[in-house]
């Protein structure tokens, strides 16, 4: 007894759902398996397609004219690069020339320098010669005339003319007498010859 009313209650349920199955033409559950899948299926909307590009016209052929003006500037291209290069090479030619000349001109002053230092060294060895000669003159002259004529007959030539010359001739005159008279006349001939030549 207690079973048959729940069996009641469900076949009334059962029988709802037919009804409305039949008042609606298909059933509830289709429809709702259809319309999920149709949802889901559905593509997404389309992109509008770029417009397409038109391909760019091909190159006119360059008129006589063109061409003509292509081959001067290229000519004049070429020209300005041998003028560039010729200026290059001559701007390192020319500084090379400045460094060749700044080179004489030191060694040039170098040279100057050591002239006048050789010239200096050579009146300083001048002046002490003289000085050594003079001094010597001065020696003979002091001594006794035979007794300095002794000596002076034994020197050499050049010694005795340059230690005459520096002598003084008062002083000179009894040496020359006390010598013997072949060596007197022959320095009396030197020394007239280094007394006639002209003075540098």
């Amino acid at each position: 007894m207690k079973l048959l009313p729940l069996t009641l209650a469900g076949l009334l349920l059962l029988l709802g759902g037919k009804l409305v199955d039949l008042l609606f033409g298909e059933p509830l559950s289709a429809t709702r398996t259809t319309i999920a899948p149709a949802q889901a299926s559905s593509p997404p909307p389309a992109k509008p397609k770029p417009p397409p590009v038109a391909a760019p016209p091909p190159p006119a052929e360059p008129t006589a004219e063109e061409k003509a003006e292509r081959a001067v500037l290229l000519s004049l291209r070429h020209r300005r690069t041998e003028l560039e290069t010729r200026e290059q090479s001559l701007t390192q030619r020319e500084t090379t020339l400045r460094a060749a000349e700044q080179r004489l001109h030191q060694r040039a002053n170098e040279l100057t320098a050591t002239q006048q230092r050789l010239e200096a060294t050579s009146r300083g060895l001048t002046d002490r010669e003289e000085q050594g000669w003079r001094q010597m003159a001065k020696l003979y002259e002091g001594m006794k005339p035979r007794e300095a004529a002794t000596i002076l007959d034994e020197l050499e030539m050049p010694v005795l003319l340059g230690l005459m010359q520096r002598m003084n001739e008062r002083r000179a005159a009894p040496l020359l007498a006390a010598m013997k008279p072949e060596r007197a006349r022959l320095l009396t001939t030197e020394l007239a010859r280094s007394r006639a030549k002209p003075a540098d």
